[in-house]
């Protein structure tokens, strides 16, 4: 990093991207509908809702996505309708089972590249479309797509990271941005055999008990995300910036606020965290231990040029307000 590198200003950009603000939507939704219940068998809050069944659980998940976005690109958001929600999926530590959408456009015309880009990916993942709801008379494009998947009984949550492990980050670099837009695409025009191979790391996590908690990163970046997680498994930490993989080139700044295709963040106990890295590594997925938990429900981020800055200090407030200790629940 450059001489004068500002910690402090940095910290502030994270805390205010837009990507984080929409997450802070979150908090008054979850008041409002009353989600964090004292008998919730999984707590509200994590990538899908994980009911348990069986010798499992079913897990459910859904992606809306901006009309902005859907009028932009349609083509790419039809394929982020499976491959986002194929991530939330997987960073519970579950396998897809099937998708559906809902699909609103001015047209068939418009409609055509949003469906091809939900087709292709569904191909190349290997999960089927088994229905929906499609408008093509409305006034304007919009998109959203659910998924329901499986785990087996031990799951990833975001409430499972604990004081003293170790933050783990794994990114797929082998992408590129889909300028102007802050989407790091490693994904299309990949073989289905890699990327399905990719997302059953996960769920091998999980059921080798290598890992407890994790998340997907999403629109928020993978300081944002790791915030959600600390404050959905009531701890803080700090994170080294220099630690994050990075593609060459890319300014720090930039690749913090990005949405890549396959990444996520890990809780593992320093035991396991050579394994876990060895198994992303095994597939060329960039990995690192980027950060250390504690106590302090406090979220720091450190640079070696910068020293260490507060992003986020949860005993002041709330992101997601999906810490089910700060509203009498049951975590």
């Amino acid at each position: 990093m450059a001489a004068g590198f500002d910690i402090q200003s940095l910290a502030g950009q994270i805390r205010d991207a837009r990507g984080v603000a929409h997450k802070r939507d979150i908090d008054s939704v979850v008041e409002r509908l009353g989600l964090n219940s004292r008998h919730a068998a999984v707590p509200v809050g994590d990538d899908c809702a994980a009911i348990p069944d069986g010798d499992g659980h079913l897990l459910f998940a859904i992606e809306g996505f901006l009309d902005s976005f859907v009028a932009a690109d349609p083509y790419f958001a039809g394929y982020c309708g499976i491959m986002v929600n194929l991530s939330d999926i997987a960073a519970m530590g579950g396998r897809p089972l099937a998708v559906v959408d809902a699909l609103w456009s001015r047209d068939a015309a418009a409609a055509d590249p949003i469906l091809a880009g939900l087709s292709d990916a569904a191909a190349l993942y290997g999960v089927p479309i088994v229905g929906g709801h499609t408008n093509t008379r409305a006034e304007a494009g919009n998109l959203a797509v659910a998924v329901l998947g499986r785990a087996g009984r031990r799951l990833l949550t975001s409430f499972d990271a604990t004081p003293g492990d170790d933050l783990v980050a794994a990114i797929d670099l082998r992408g590129r941005f889909r300028d102007p837009y802050p989407y790091w695409d490693a994904s299309t025009g990949t073989t289905g055999e890699r990327l399905r191979g990719d997302l059953t790391l996960l769920p091998g996590l999980a059921e080798s008990g290598l890992c407890r908690a994790a998340k997907d990163i999403s629109m928020a970046g993978v300081v944002g995300t790791a915030l959600m997680l600390l404050e959905c498994s009531h701890v803080g930490g700090v994170i080294d910036l220099d630690a994050i993989p990075r593609p060459a080139g890319i300014p720090l700044d930039r690749w913090l606020t990005a949405f890549p295709s396959f990444g996520y963040v890990l809780s593992v106990h320093p035991d396991c965290t050579p394994d876990v890295l060895a198994r992303f590594a095994e597939r060329d997925i960039a990995v690192a231990t980027v950060g250390k938990l504690d106590a302090s429900r406090v979220a720091r981020v450190r640079h070696t040029s910068g020293g260490e800055a507060v992003v986020w200090d949860f005993t002041v407030s709330p992101l997601i307000g999906c810490c089910q200790d700060d509203r009498g629940g049951a975590r």
